[in-house]
């Protein structure tokens, strides 16, 4: 019966179904092919997989995030950025990258981010004599950091499946967030020297202050939620729900660029975007739940307990994994079906939870830009009016970067987790 689930899922996939569905059918001929279990488990399982308090900050961060887009705030972080690394040759794509790792502080969501820069900075840096597939390439890529800075998105879905501190999967995404950012900047400027690309002039010191007090309610969001949360004031749902009230407020009376008229819009959107993740969520568990009545998880620990005695080969095993998974399946569901089964042989290699869920994080947002699934390259793609083939060519080399950042983090935590260790010792 297995290979018969395995071939269907195959099946689907190959012909195009949606991966929420994918996951649901798989799960509704497993279960119904089981004299034990009843098939009311499926939608069961589906509502009580939904059921819980911290995936309300999923639809919350996609709120802010789509506040944010809407009140134009964006683009106060776009200007701040430009004036700081614009003057850098390659200035444009150097702050894409710059405003993306900002970006990320806020909204916790990486398709947001895409949206609302790559809106902004892919047609103005067509227009100031980048190619489109530079354009598109660091627009798809550096949104990948949306997951790894906090707060994220995934970071929470993890912490309530390994049963880890929200806030130590906050501090401990820092460091690797910020590798990835400035070892991207790095190639960039290696790339613009060569391709001789455009600066912009310098801004005056004022002018920057001037932007950068203009941005600084907006910037002050990422101190409210992570300090927040590490100082256990609030929950990671509730710092979600501040910073949605928080980015309505500072939008609305602040800067004044949002008005009341464009709210519904922005609740359908987000309504529209959340649906996505949270059905092939609440899929993903009634499929757990099958996983479970086969044991997959004892087996996989038998399995690595027979074969492979060695931590630093396992954790190849996991990456090269994920890194498959998440060309085809977004990494909520991926964690809520694979981490379980994980989980135990990573205790038993005696990796730390935290260290586990940063390399199955940064691992799947990778797929963000890898087809069929990259939902960031398909996103950045028909914003810059480029075919698929060709933006997946310009993002393999900031792919490679993200997965060297990974190996560093998989192989050498003790770094990554300096400086979280020296924030909030009582956490690591």
């Amino acid at each position: 019966m297995g290979f018969l689930l395995i071939g269907v899922f195959l099946l689907l996939l190959f012909i195009g179904v949606p991966i929420a569905f994918v996951i649901g059918i798989v799960a509704m001929i497993g279960i119904t092919s089981i004299e034990y279990i009843p098939e009311m488990s499926v939608p069961m399982k589906m509502l009580n997989g939904l059921n819980s308090f911290v995936l309300l900050a999923v639809p919350l961060f996609i709120l802010a995030a789509n506040l944010m887009n809407s009140g134009k705030i964006s683009s106060k972080l776009i200007d701040l950025a430009l004036a700081i690394v614009g003057p850098i040759r390659g200035g444009l794509a150097h702050s894409n990258i710059l405003v993306s790792m900002m970006f990320a502080g806020v909204s916790g969501a990486s398709q947001a981010d895409t949206a609302g820069v790559g809106k902004i900075l892919i047609p103005s840096m067509v227009r100031n004599g980048y190619d489109k597939e530079m354009a598109v390439g660091v627009t798809a890529a550096s949104s990948t950091v949306g997951v790894v800075i906090p707060p994220s998105i995934p970071m929470i879905i993890f912490a309530g499946i390994a049963n880890v501190s929200v806030g130590a999967l906050f501090l401990g995404g820092i460091v690797p967030g910020v590798l990835i950012g400035l070892t991207m900047m790095i190639f960039i400027y290696i790339l613009a020297v060569k391709r001789n690309y455009p600066r912009t002039a310098k801004t005056e010191f004022t002018k920057v202050l001037k932007l950068f007090f203009e941005s600084l309610p907006a910037l002050l969001t990422v101190v409210i939620i992570i300090g927040g949360v590490v100082s256990g004031f609030f929950t990671a749902t509730e710092a979600a729900a501040v910073a949605s009230l928080y980015t309505l407020i500072i939008s609305m009376f602040f800067y004044k660029t949002l008005t009341l008229k464009q709210l519904p819009k922005i609740l359908l959107d987000t309504l529209a975007l959340s649906s996505l993740s949270l059905f092939a969520l609440a899929t993903a568990n009634a499929l757990g739940e099958l996983m479970s009545y086969y044991q997959l998880g004892t087996l996989a620990q038998e399995f690595f307990a027979n074969n492979i005695g060695s931590k630093v080969i396992f954790l190849f095993i996991i990456i090269a994994f994920f890194l498959f998974v998440g060309t085809f399946m977004d990494a909520i569901p991926a964690m809520i079906l694979f981490v379980p089964v994980i989980l135990p042989t990573a205790l038993q290699f005696g990796i730390d939870p935290v260290h586990l869920g940063l390399i199955v994080i940064i691992t799947l947002a990778i797929g963000l830009v890898t087809p069929p699934y990259g939902l960031c390259l398909l996103l950045a793609a028909k914003i810059g009016e480029l075919s698929i083939d060709r933006s997946f060519k310009a993002v393999i080399p900031y792919i490679t970067i993200v997965i060297m950042v990974l190996l560093f983090i998989a192989f050498f935590p003790d770094i990554a987790f300096y400086v979280p260790k020296l924030i909030n010792p009582a956490m690591f």
